[in-house]
Parts: structure tokens; sequence; C-alpha cells
């Protein structure tokens, strides 16, 4: 067994039937503070960030409370305070024949500019081929609304250019949020984290909303054309169903979801995007081979085994947080044949050799790579559990069989006993997996962090709070804390990524074409800690099915005084509060939605002997003697 600091075992006993589905909020205490989603889906600036020529009133364009005139050729940029996107409106209140406007967006106050908007459809050196969205002369006097083509899925800045020869007047600002359709209230968080630490500026910072749950029609047209008034197009579909969860390229990538879907477990229990995105995947499966694409349309890339592997370990965490057993059933044909095809992959050494290449941008992941292979073994371990929810004993029994072998493997090759770490494609960087290993392996990645976070070394000059989520549930506060306060990012989303001192350039030089303005802003794969701070710190997990059976495990000595937090299932809130007394003593109280029991494990807690409570659904309190 691994050592760990407490345990609690929660062995739940259920009766489904008794119980009906209810979903709940989560309540409300001094985290609602740091809640920044928008009381309304149609928002309204928060402030003026910056103005150029002649512009009176625009203060009163904040909160609509009025009218703002620009003279000729000047402009101004509003600041909307947090993450928007959708679609701009506002009225036109003084215009002649000559009057035209322009609206640019941006993410970064870094690249708010009258000429052109932050990339979003191609990254290009000059950081300016977006370019703005255009409202031609002449202009109809009253409301005008942003055609729903030219949507804008992500900004904090509008920034308002005249063209007019004469004053224009406008007023009546506004933008109607897209993302989350089918929810009226983003608000409305079913799951929460809290913890007092002096260390953290801001003590639930890291359970933020993502805006990355988006209609069905609104993916990105490829190949990217230019009209006469603008140069991006979100209109495109983007899979069999939606709502449905993306990144910010605007597709579907499996590879994302295997943080962000944690992500919407813990805090919004919004799982048909997560669905919808999978059935996607399994809709494209190639007949002949089995090989799934990397990504969604309208991009649909191809050639990836990891992202391939990251669509079959979704399938395991849908179904984990979910318990839809009819859509597991009929996905069932596509997901085995699915891992048949990375199964085919491994050859007489034992290891799959990796031939779709493409990933996350990392560099040297081809051949016989040791992340490839980690994540095939996670795919194993999941196919073998959710063969048994199927029924099929035989079938959990070979992929466990085939996960036990590539584990005796996978230790023989890339192991490196001088060094206390993993190497990759058996020459270089680091993985973390044996359990016994897990202090050599650890202290290994800390020479990889600097100020901000751990730098990558599969991708020089790298931070990607991608990859550092799967560290963060390895092994918090720097890097996540620098996205959420630094003035390049929009301060209420988490960054896709940045470069080692911090800049906005990130993978520069890996397909972005040096384009800091190209870099995304609000980034599901970078929420890795949303789920962490629960399951790790808090320590609460379930283990099956919508939590038919459960786990406590709180993480009490890594310097926290106490937390507080839970989450809501289809069985009803799974809530846990502990701190430390004063003579280290943990008191855990646990809410159940069912009778369960807990189970105190000696060795972890440093009891004399196991002990075991049997709990009535309701809420209790454990003190644990040591």
């Amino acid at each position: 067994m691994c050592p760990i600091d407490f345990h609690l075992v929660i062995r739940m006993l259920l009766y489904f039937l008794l119980l009906p589905v209810v979903l709940a909020l989560a309540p409300g205490g001094p985290w609602d503070t740091f809640n920044y989603a928008p009381k309304s889906k149609t928002v309204y600036p928060q402030d003026v960030y910056k103005t150029v020529g002649s512009v009176s009133g625009g203060s009163k364009l904040v909160g609509n409370t009025g009218s703002a005139t620009l003279s000729p050729k000047s402009w101004i940029a509003l600041d909307f305070g947090i993450e928007v996107g959708g679609l701009i409106s506002l009225s036109f209140d003084t215009i002649d024949t000559t009057s035209s406007v322009s609206l640019a967006f941006t993410e970064s106050p870094m690249f708010v500019n009258p000429l052109a908007s932050d990339d979003s459809s191609y990254p290009s050196p000059n950081m300016t081929y977006d370019g703005v969205f255009t409202i031609p002369a002449p202009l109809a006097k009253g409301y005008w609304t942003q055609p729903s083509y030219s949507l804008r899925g992500g900004f904090r800045y509008l920034t308002i250019v005249s063209h007019s020869k004469t004053d224009l007047k406008i007023s009546n600002v506004s933008c109607a949020i897209s993302f989350m359709p089918h929810v009226e209230d983003l608000r409305a968080y079913t799951g929460y984290f809290s913890a007092s630490d002096p260390g953290f500026h801001d003590p639930d910072f890291l359970t933020k909303v993502v805006t990355n749950t988006v209609p069905l029609e609104t993916g990105r047209k490829v190949p990217v054309r230019c009209s006469l008034v603008v140069c991006w197009f979100n209109n495109a579909t983007l899979g069999v169903a939606g709502p449905i969860i993306v990144d910010g390229n605007v597709a579907v990538w499996p590879g994302d979801m295997g943080i962000a879907v944690p992500t919407q477990f813990v805090s919004t229990l919004d799982l048909i995007p997560t669905r919808n995105a999978l059935s996607t995947m399994f809709a494209a499966i190639n007949p002949q081979t089995g090989a799934l694409p990397e990504s969604g349309p309208p991009l649909s890339q191809l050639g990836s085994d990891t992202y391939h592997a990251w669509t079959l370990v979704g399938t395991h965490n849908y179904y984990l947080y979910s318990g839809d057993h009819d859509w597991l059933s009929t996905v069932w044909t596509n997901y085995t044949r699915a891992v048949a095809f990375l199964e085919g992959k491994v050859d007489s050494t034992g290891l799959m050799d990796v031939t779709g290449l493409r990933d996350w941008a990392r560099l040297g992941g081809g051949g016989y790579n040791a992340e490839g292979n980690a994540i095939l073994y996670k795919v194993l371990l999941t196919a073998s559990d959710l063969a048994n929810y199927i029924g099929d004993e035989s079938l959990s029994k070979a992929w466990e069989a085939n996960a036990t072998a590539l584990k005796v493997k996978y230790n023989e090759a890339f192991w490196v006993e001088d060094a206390g770490m993993y190497r990759d494609n058996l020459t270089t960087y680091a993985l973390p997996a044996r359990c016994e290993l897990k202090v050599s392996v650890s202290e290994g990645l800390e020479k990889n962090w600097n100020d901000l976070g751990p730098v990558a070394p599969e991708l020089p000059d790298t931070i990607s709070p991608f990859i550092s989520g799967f560290e963060l549930q390895a092994h918090l506060e720097a890097e996540w804390g620098y996205m959420l306060y630094t003035n390049l990012s929009v301060q209420s989303t988490l960054l896709e990524g940045f470069t080692a001192n911090g800049s906005l350039g990130y993978r520069s030089y890996r397909g972005y074409n040096y384009d800091a303005a190209y870099t995304s802003h609000a980034h599901g794969w970078s929420s890795g800690p949303t789920s962490a701070l629960t399951f790790y710190i808090l320590g609460l997990t379930i283990t099956s099915p919508r939590g038919a059976t459960w786990s406590v495990n709180p993480h009490v000595n890594g310097g926290l005084p106490g937390a507080e937090g839970g989450f809501e299932t289809g069985l009803g809130w799974f809530g846990v509060k502990w701190v430390m007394h004063a003579n280290q003593e943990p008191m855990v109280e646990v809410k159940l939605p069912i009778e369960g029991s807990v189970v105190v494990d000696e060795e972890s807690v440093g009891v004399t002997t196991d002990r075991e409570i049997t709990l009535k659904g309701g809420r209790h309190t454990v003190v644990i003697i040591r």
C-alpha cells in the first residue's frame, strides 16, 4: 500500500429505487465571493479600459446607464471584467450616411487594438490575422445585433471604433453569452471546495467557471476564409448533438477532456456535453481499423494514439460520473474495437509502438513512448472495469491481464534507477508510475519547477497547465495562481499555457507561429486543480458509478488547517469537512446521501486497529484519535 496520511473508505449500501434523482445547488458560503460566473446571460461592460480621440460619456456605457459620443476616428475599449463570449448588441442613436464602425475583441489587455482582435482563427506571426468585425456604412439607426456566424467565443475587452465623418452616438452595449446554452443560471454550481490557507490569495481560486460548453452550430469554419467584414466564422457543426464540450480551437479534443470532464463533475455535474462529445468521436471511428480521430469536426484530425486513448479513458470517466448504462451499451461495440486498435500496436517488446504521432504539441512522442504506454495502461484498467459493468467477465479479465503485463514491461523499459525517474522514448524526460517509487519521482519532477510552475522537458521553455494537471494529481499554488492574477490574463478563466518566464508566447515555435495573441485564455485542459482539490486535498472521490461506493482520503498533513466541499451525483449530495485540532488529531464531517459504513485504515491513520463505523444517511462527525 502507498503511504498516505489518513484514510476513510466508504462502502455504500444502496437502494437505487428508493432515491429520486433531484440535483441541488452547492451550499452557500464565503466561497461564493469567488464564483465569477455572471448573474445574467446578458452582460454589460464593467469599466472603460481606454479611450483614444474625443469620447464623451464613455462611462455611461458601463452598466448601460446612458449613451456615449465618439468623434471621427475615435475609439473606446470596454472591459467586461471577466471572460465572456457570444454576440454583441448595441444601439446606434445618432448617425449619418457616412457612419461605419468596427469591433475588435481580445482576452488579454496586451492586445487591445483598434485595428485587430486577438487571433482565434489562425496563428500569424504579425498577431493580427483576425482583424476586426466591420459594420459598414450606411448604418441603420436603432438596435443592432452581431450576426450569429461571427460569434466571438471568448473575450474580455471590446474595442469600438468610429469611422464616421461626424459624431457617432451609441448606447446599450451588451453581450449575449452563448456558452452553456442549456443552463439559464451560470452560477448554479452543484459542487464546491474551500480551504483557509494564508498562502492562497483566493481560498477557492481554482474552481472558476470554464466557458468550453457551447452550442452545436458554433464551430470554427475551416479552412479559414476572410470576407469583407470579418476573418472568423464560427458557424460550423461540432458533432452529433449539442451542447458539446470543446477547447479553444472550438472542436472536441479528448485529451483536454481528461482534465475538463472531472472539472465538470465536481463543479456542475453537467455531463450532457461530455456524452455528446464522446458520441461524436465514436461516430467517426474508422470502420476498417477501429481508429478514432484526434479531434472532432470541423477539424476532424487523425493520427493520434494518445488522443484515441483519451476517448477511451473519457468513456470510463463519463460512466463513472453518470452511471449511464444505456449510452455505454450503445457505444460498446465501437469501444471494444477502439481498445483492440491500441492493443494491436503492442509488439514483441510487450510495449505499444506509438505510430499515431499527433499529441498536445510535445516533442519526441513516437515509438516506444512512456507517455503513450502509460495512457494505454490506464485504458486497459478502465476498460476492464467497464467490461465488468457490461457483464463480460472474460473480457474484463483479459484486459486486466494485459494491463498487468504492460506494467511489468513498462517498468523494465523506462525506469532509470540512478536518476530515480522514468524516461521517455528510452532516452529522456520524466513520468511517474509505480507506487513505491512516488517519492523519488516526485522529487525528480521538482527539478523541472521554476517560480511559475514545471517547465516541460517534452517542450522546452513551456509551462503546460494540461500536463501539470496530471503531475498535480501525483504530488499547487504558483502556476494556477499566476494565471488568475497576472495582468496578462482575463483573471477569471485559465490560460492554455505560457512560457517559462510567464509570457503568453505558449508553444510559439511549435505550431503557433510565434503568435502570442493566439493563446487561449479559457482552456478546460488547464483546470486540473479544480478536481484535484476535491479528490486529493478534500479527499472525496467516487469509486463506482454515481457514487454507489466512495472514498474519503483527506490530505491532512499538507499544512492546511482544514478544508470543506463536496459534489452532487444522481444519488444525492456527498460532502466532507475536515479540520486539524491543535493536538494534530483530524476531525472529519461527512454527509451521506444514503446508508453506508466508514472503514478507518489502521496503517494509513496510525491507529492500533482497523475500525468500522456504520452510518445512516445524513450528517456525521468522525474524530480519529491517533
